[in-house]
């Protein structure tokens, strides 16, 4: 399996533990509109990494036999954007809007701790040689 497909599964994992955390949160607290947009953005989020993931999948097939590639699909992603936007500011009383930003961003922040956790992994254990 190649490494971004094992490092999209392990990010994966990681944005289900979140979802889970913030499901929780919006059962059990008094904050329901702002984990509900921590439910949406993230939700979404997880679209956009598995469709980035899916993207250059095809990109690596499309270099290999010598096809054309014209896109990444990032109007496709900054649709879906603009989407968890849309139902940010059509239900502001239910959703709240930066929580919904922020959700949308977990996606980034989990790929960088990822990468941060593997790099120093790698590191320990090259220094353990």
């Amino acid at each position: 399996m190649p490494e971004f497909k094992l490092m999209f599964n392990r990010q994966r994992k990681y944005m289900f533990y979140l979802l889970a955390i913030y499901v929780l949160g919006w059962g059990f607290t008094s904050h329901q509109h702002i984990y509900l947009g921590l439910v949406i953005g993230t939700s979404l989020s997880m679209y956009i990494l598995w469709s980035m993931v899916r993207k250059i999948d095809q990109f690596g097939e499309a270099v290999a036999t010598g096809r054309k590639v014209y896109s990444l699909g990032m109007i496709s992603r900054m649709a879906v954007a603009a989407l968890a936007v849309l139902i940010a500011t059509r239900y502001p009383e239910h959703v709240h809007f930066i929580s919904v930003i922020i959700g949308l961003m977990t996606a980034y922040i989990v790929i960088m701790i990822d990468f941060a956790i593997q790099t120093l992994q790698s590191a320990l254990s090259k220094g353990e040689r």
